[in-house]
């Protein structure tokens, strides 16, 4: 379950299920619209349309906001009822390029809380006083426009050097309004402008506008790869693409579509083969149900997670298997889906600080402390005799509300112990919160204790859906799925 309030949370995972980078933008053409009885009774049919054929193949959605007020309130009203048919797990971007200051705060009110739209694009020139009162909007995400592809703006846009141009100094100005996920960036169809944008901002998402198709033929082989190595990401991410208008001029647009969106993930497997730091993952195999974990057990798997061969466990119990979680830190693409999958779960509990139990999980709780902007502390696991001599690390306040989040229950009794030494510090721990489950009765073990478990996947889950995609055989699965 995703956060449907969430921009960034709802674009991950819509990325993740439909493997896409693309977005399709829901306006109409104006010359083919003649008169506000063309806009009632054709328009809205052809959005549908549009929706029906991508819903799966797409990331995002856009909204151009100016068409739908140039069109009066006809249009506006058109505008609420695309609102209604765009499935609920798909962001909207509302393409406004707002960039009135002292509308500023009753706009953002209105696209963010009446609208319910998940991001905005914003014309910047007045500053950060122009951009904060849509920070202010928890889950909500802005796209500065820093350079557009009309001939006539390279004057403004190249100014004062081309080898000092103003949208470089918008970028790396507007870095400090907010964090990646909350402010990212808009850019014009311009392989050798995106490519100096994404060395100045390597971690923000850019948003690639215009008609890729007719301003430098995506569809060809080379160009393709020309604007995916200029945005991609290092990790072959954070680039949303659209799709071209005239694709949908075809006899087949879903078709079209489908090809295009697979002819870019070539392409960015391509673009960051090599990468010493992280290798984009693409599933290999087709299921006909869906399962919300499937492709990150499988991902996990593939990185090398889960090996078999007799293991000794920290119990001091001998397994024929061992599941290492400590590669993840190390995979970017995996480690955001974990944190995610986390914060699906905390986000319906009540606490006050987030504890870590050293060492495999701390930096999965400092992840879920930066994501959901929650404090962070964590019990030692050997009392330092030098310096301070803290049992528990951070700051807090007796009576306060912890919850505590490990890897694994194999036993419970690491986490246990963790939990013993919160509250001997007069902390509060209700809820355990781990990414695998070992079954066998663990958490009945912790509720028998005074602790409520929770967690992301079961290893009898993981199995299942190893042994359904081939990657364990029959031998393998049985060793997963024995009582030990």
């Amino acid at each position: 379950m995703i956060d449907q309030t969430n921009f960034s949370d709802k674009l991950l995972t819509a990325i993740e299920n439909n493997q896409s980078l693309l977005y399709l933008a829901l306006d109409p053409d104006p010359e083919n619209l003649i008169s506000s009885l063309s806009i009632t009774t054709d328009l809205l049919a052809k959005v549908k349309f549009a929706i029906d054929q991508t819903a799966d193949l797409i990331c995002a959605y856009k909204i151009t906001l100016g068409f739908y007020q140039s069109l009066g309130i006809p249009g506006l009203q058109l505008l609420q009822q695309i609102f209604a048919i765009i499935p609920p797990h798909i962001p909207v971007i509302l393409d406004a390029k707002h960039c009135d200051l002292s509308a500023s705060t009753v706009f953002a009110k209105t696209v963010f809380e009446d609208w319910e739209v998940d991001a905005v694009t914003l014309s910047p020139y007045a500053g950060f006083d122009q951009v904060a009162p849509f920070l202010l909007y928890p889950g909500k995400t802005v796209f500065v426009l820093c350079a557009t592809a009309n001939s006539s703006a390279t004057t403004l846009q190249q100014y004062p050097t081309p080898e000092n141009p103003f949208y470089l100094q918008l970028v790396r100005v507007s870095q400090t309004w907010g964090t990646p996920e909350k402010l990212g960036l808009e850019v014009g169809v311009m392989p050798d402008v995106l490519a100096r944008i994404r060395q100045t901002a390597p971690e923000r998402l850019i948003l690639v506008e215009g008609d890729i198709a007719a301003e430098n033929d995506i569809e060809a082989e080379n160009n393709l790869a020309q604007l995916l190595a200029a945005g991609l990401s290092k990790n072959g991410e954070d680039l949303l693409l659209p799709i071209p208008a005239s694709l949908f001029a075809q006899s087949n647009p879903r078709e079209a579509v489908q090809k295009l969106r697979d002819n870019i993930n070539e392409e960015r497997l391509k673009a960051i083969a090599g990468s010493p730091t992280c290798d984009l993952w693409l599933p290999d195999v087709c299921f006909l149900q869906p399962e919300p974990h499937r492709d990150l057990i499988l991902q996990l798997y593939d990185i090398g997670c889960v090996v078999f061969g007799d293991h000794v466990q920290a119990s001091g119990a001998v397994f024929p298997y061992y599941i290492d979680l400590r590669k993840i830190i190390s995979i970017p693409q995996i480690f955001h889906q974990i944190v995610s999958a986390y914060a699906d779960i905390l986000k319906d509990l009540k606490f006050d600080r987030i504890a870590g139990i050293p060492y495999g999980s701390l930096p999965t709780a400092t992840g879920l402390a930066l994501r959901m902007e929650r404090p962070m502390i964590f019990p030692r696991k050997e009392v330092k005799t030098y310096g301070a001599g803290k049992l528990i690390e951070g700051h807090f306040q007796a009576g306060e509300t912890i919850v505590v989040v490990d890897d694994i229950l194999i036993s419970g009794k690491s986490v246990m112990e963790g939990a013993a030494k919160l509250q001997s510090a007069g902390l509060n721990v209700e809820d355990i919160v781990v990414l695998i489950d070992h079954e066998q009765g663990v958490k009945d073990r912790l509720l028998v204790n005074g602790y409520r478990a929770h967690s992301v996947l079961a290893l009898s889950e993981i199995a299942q859906i190893l042994y359904q995609a081939n990657r364990i055989d029959t031998e393998e699965f049985q060793l997963l799925t024995a009582e030990h």
